[in-house]
């Protein structure tokens, strides 16, 4: 519940003051965490940890997290800089994740849990339903793609990073199978997820 998601040991573009949401998060995401474990158990109780396990890290992953941020428009009303805000800084999913989860943290905080788990199944409900079968890593995915055909592993290569340290930028390709796949993300791992869906598009 409490393991840190893939991407977690950053600083975002808010402060780290006293006027930062930091304790906030660190309560949200393991709230979050709980709800969730929660919540899958119930909705899959024949399953065993091998299969909740990627559920529940596809759930509560940052991507997901940002998603679900989006989708009830916390982008609308995040307090930034005018800097920030022509950089585009608050569609970030780093920035986007960490406010979602503050958000959460406060609810727990206010009213305790339940009002938290009905904010959280309310919003996680449509990803929730997709949840037919276990999602796999694009990585994972494509590694067994490969490995199938007997050939050489992907090959991974940042072909650029740029922008401010809280707010970079990766371009990332993989290459397989004669194919190349080309990502990009805030990170060198979502870069690298991106460009591991993108080849597995193109095979």
């Amino acid at each position: 519940m409490g393991g840190r998601r893939p991407g977690r040991g950053r600083k975002s573009a808010r402060s780290t003051g006293a006027g930062s949401n930091e304790r906030l998060e660190f309560v949200g995401d393991r709230v979050l965490g709980l709800v969730m474990a929660e919540w899958l158990a119930e909705r899959f109780p024949h399953e065993q940890e091998g299969h909740l396990g990627p559920r529940l890290a596809h759930l509560v992953s940052r991507e997901t997290v940002a998603e679900a941020a989006e989708r009830i428009g916390l982008t609308a009303v995040l307090t930034l800089g005018a800097n920030e805000a022509l950089a585009g800084v608050g569609r970030l999913s780093t920035v986007l994740a960490d406010a979602m989860e503050a958000t959460m943290g406060a609810l727990f905080l206010d009213g305790g849990l339940e009002p938290a788990r009905r904010f959280i199944r309310a919003t996680w409900a449509p990803l929730m339903d997709l949840q037919i079968k276990p999602p796999k890593d694009p990585k994972t995915a494509l590694q067994e793609r490969v490995l199938a055909r007997g050939t050489a592993l992907p090959a991974y290569e940042v072909a650029s990073s740029s922008g401010p340290s809280h707010a970079p930028h990766f371009v990332v390709t993989v290459t397989g199978l004669g194919k190349t796949g080309t990502g990009r993300g805030s990170t060198k791992r979502a870069a690298e997820r991106a460009a591991a869906t993108d080849l597995l598009e193109k095979l």
